[in-house]
């Protein structure tokens, strides 16, 4: 296949660009694609909201909580399952239980500091 480029002059490139210069709709087209969007920052939406006078200690607790729970999901899950995907589950339980623990020693560290 043959595919050759058509030759374009300097002249005709030139006058091409400058004719585009000071048009509306390619300054349009710039702004577009590479300024930030100033129209108005949009509050992002959450699916959940920590409330503010959650203390650190609570806070703490509650996410020992829910790894708890995840590692008994993940245990229940990875029971079921057999071979190299029983073991992928299980190092999820592992996982979550050594970030569980560091939590855990987080909150004792605090009480201690607090007596």
């Amino acid at each position: 296949m043959n595919t050759s480029r058509k030759d374009v002059s300097e002249y005709d490139t030139d006058a091409t660009l400058n004719s585009l210069k000071d048009s509306h709709a390619a300054r349009r087209a710039m702004d577009y694609y590479l300024k930030p969007n100033v129209a108005g920052t949009e509050k992002e939406e959450k699916f959940f909201e920590i409330r503010r006078s959650l203390s650190r200690e609570e806070a703490m607790i509650h996410a020992s909580d829910l790894l708890r729970c995840a590692a008994a999901t993940a245990y229940d899950a990875a029971d079921n399952l057999r071979g190299a995907s029983r073991d992928l589950a299980f190092s999820v339980v592992h996982m979550i239980d050594l970030a569980k623990a560091l939590v855990d020693r987080s909150l004792e560290s605090q009480r201690c500091e607090s007596s």
